[in-house]
């Protein structure tokens, strides 16, 4: 799909989440959004489902999460009534933690880690799926790599990523979810960033 995307984020700049989101679902024909119910992940997940109630839904579960982040996670899938498609390493966390552990960024494994928990299955989603319009909550601020995208941005692949809350700080967030009466969780761990201001490796 050919767009332009300086016009198109100059166009959105202004525009609501729901405005934005709208947009996307208009011309997408197999539109998705990836998850992995970290905070605010919710705002996004309501949002999309608002104007698209069966989207599919990609969780990939590294495994690691804290059980407050799977608490949240079941509680949100029952309360938006999510069309949860499930994607794990081929690995269990178990056998991992035995022969690899959690390597430091700077041990040599932590590159075959990345792949393991985070890379492969995600890679095996989008090839299983084969989206064109990938909805995500990038913000910028986030990262470097997140404030040199936009609201709408194209990936590697040429599928078309849009991040209806690019521009929201946490405290606009704050205010959206008390408004729809969502909860959030900041129990959340990480295992291939270890530092917060770390980009993920998805969306390079």
């Amino acid at each position: 799909m050919s767009l332009n995307l300086t016009l198109i984020n100059k166009k959105l700049k202004d525009k609501s989440p729901e405005e934005i989101i709208s947009w996307a679902i208009s011309f997408a024909k197999n539109p998705l959004i990836t998850t992995n119910f970290r905070p605010y992940e919710v705002a996004i997940l309501s949002a999309v489902t608002e104007v698209q109630k069966d989207i599919k839904v990609i969780w990939c579960d590294t495994g690691y999460n804290t059980a407050e982040t799977y608490k949240h996670a079941e509680e949100t899938i029952e309360k938006l009534n999510l069309n949860i498609h499930l994607y794990t390493p081929k690995q269990t966390t178990a056998h991992r933690n035995v022969v690899m552990g959690i390597p430091s960024i700077d041990d040599e494994k932590h590159v075959l880690f990345t792949e393991q928990v985070k890379l492969e299955p995600f890679s095996r989603a989008m090839k299983e799926h084969q989206p064109d319009v990938w909805f995500t909550n990038l913000r910028k601020g986030q990262t470097s790599f997140r404030n040199s995208i936009d609201i709408v941005s194209e990936s590697k692949d040429g599928i078309i990523k849009v991040s209806p809350f690019y521009n929201w700080s946490d405290e606009a967030l704050d205010h959206y979810l008390e408004a729809k009466n969502l909860s959030n969780e900041f129990t959340y761990f990480d295992p291939t960033k270890v530092e917060s201001n770390r980009e993920c490796g998805l969306h390079i």
